[in-house]
């Protein structure tokens, strides 16, 4: 079933209005029509099974036939701070980690991070994701759209680390500590960030400032994985052992 997103004020006494480019893409792109059933969801976890009722250039109206009772979305909140890659890697973990249940994404600039964005690209990047996040929202029946923030240092990242119940920084050079074990020590938790560092990975300083915020490196296992792996693994992983995977 197509699936839509609209916003909460959208929806009036059981009428759901939707506009913008999905008119068009309803009506000409997948020629829907009246009495055609699609879903929508209004960005805040609540999503509908409607009908079409309404159609012009301008807009597409659709009754509620009922919320769906599946829920869709995770108890568990994870935002991936991704070390900013190279080339489209950024596509590609947006993407998957949308389709997954990430509800965040923040790039960060890092010692190592070879990109070097300007503010105006670094602005027309993050809009560039956050449409990606979109599509794949619309694509894997989300209910809510994840938030991908702007370009942020690692400076800002760690001002941030107090706000969550727990934060992991996969490192290739942690031997001790498992992402397991983490997590089976933490099993009450809600908010979790994922710190994730670019192609040439974290340098040793910013692993020390980084623990002195409380932030916990771990090993994802023998295999040193790719950035734009790391991110998507650590992610199936913490949603598999504690949120709604498997």
């Amino acid at each position: 079933m197509h699936h839509f997103f609209v916003k909460p004020k959208d929806i009036n006494d059981g009428i759901i209005t939707i506009t913008g480019k999905d008119v068009k893409h309803i009506t000409r792109s997948l020629r829907l029509d009246i009495s055609d059933e699609i879903s929508v969801a209004d960005g805040e976890s609540n999503k509908y099974l409607t009908e079409i009722i309404d159609i012009s250039e301008e807009f597409v109206r659709a009754k509620i036939i009922k919320e769906f009772e599946v829920k869709v979305e995770s108890n568990i909140e994870v935002t991936l701070v991704q070390g900013l890659p190279k080339s489209k890697k950024m596509d590609l973990i947006t993407q998957k980690c949308t389709e997954l249940g990430i509800r965040e994404i923040i790039p960060v600039d890092t010692k190592r991070t070879v990109v070097n964005l300007k503010p105006k690209k670094a602005e027309r990047r993050q809009q560039r994701w956050q449409k990606i996040a979109r599509e794949a929202a619309k694509q894997s029946g989300r209910a809510i759209i994840p938030i991908i923030k702007d370009l942020m240092t690692f400076k800002d990242i760690l001002s941030l680390a107090s706000k969550y119940d727990l934060v992991l920084m996969p490192w290739e050079d942690e031997q001790s500590t498992k992402l397991k074990e983490v997590l089976t020590d933490n099993q009450e938790v809600n908010k979790i960030m994922i710190i994730i560092g670019p192609e040439g990975g974290f340098s040793k300083q910013e692993v020390e400032l980084a623990k002195e915020e409380g932030i916990k490196p771990v090993t994802l296992g023998p295999r040193i994985l790719r950035t734009e792996t790391a991110g998507i693994a650590t992610l199936s992983m913490i949603l598999y052992e504690l949120g709604d995977l498997g």
